[in-house]
């Protein structure tokens, strides 16, 4: 998990003298590894080092750090999965870059899965802002793959399935299952 901090701090060019950023990259830990609801203000400013006053000067409330920690790893995730996949050339290849891309973040975050859906199991009906956040994400995800396979029934069949993996990767904690879906993608394709 420490990887992944560094690389997320890394990724966002902010120096952790920054109160906003410190603030921001403690939510990043904390939500990642205990959820978003067992994640308290007063933890995070305290593991932040900042004063209460500094925190509400950035951050209204936990909600709307939540949609700041989440824009940013929209961002950084992104990133990574483009990175990822930028070689692939036809779509057999992109698909099987995907899949890769899951199991090389299972290993750099210990099977946490997808953080949009951690949150999401963890809102009530009163967070529509961080809920269209989610949406957003997702909705950026399956026009990806509809922009890299061009055919959207088929673009929407694979989104489907990565998002399974993804799903019952961290479940199981094993990669068993995102591999049988990179075949499962080459044998549709």
């Amino acid at each position: 998990m420490l990887l992944l901090f560094y690389i997320f701090v890394a990724y966002n060019f902010r120096k952790m003298d920054n109160p906003k950023a410190r603030i921001l990259n403690t939510a990043f830990l904390l939500f990642h590894q205990q959820g978003y609801n067992s994640t308290g203000i007063n933890q995070i400013i305290q593991d932040a080092k900042v004063a209460k006053a500094s925190f509400y000067q950035h951050f209204k409330s936990k909600d709307d750090l939540c949609i700041a920690f989440l824009t940013a790893r929209h961002d950084f995730w992104f990133s990574e999965l483009r990175n990822y996949t930028q070689n692939a050339v036809s779509p057999k290849e992109f698909m099987a870059t995907t899949f890769d891309f899951i199991v090389y973040m299972n290993e750099m975050e210990d099977f946490r899965g997808c953080s949009f859906l951690n949150i999401l199991s963890e809102l009530s009906k009163d967070q529509g802002a961080i809920l269209a956040v989610i949406q957003s994400h997702k909705e950026d995800l399956r026009e990806f793959f509809k922009n890299r396979l061009g055919v959207e029934l088929l673009a929407t069949h694979m989104y489907l399935l990565f998002e399974s993996a993804l799903i019952e990767s961290q479940l199981f904690r094993s990669n068993e299952l995102v591999q049988k879906s990179k075949e499962i993608a080459n044998h549709i394709i």
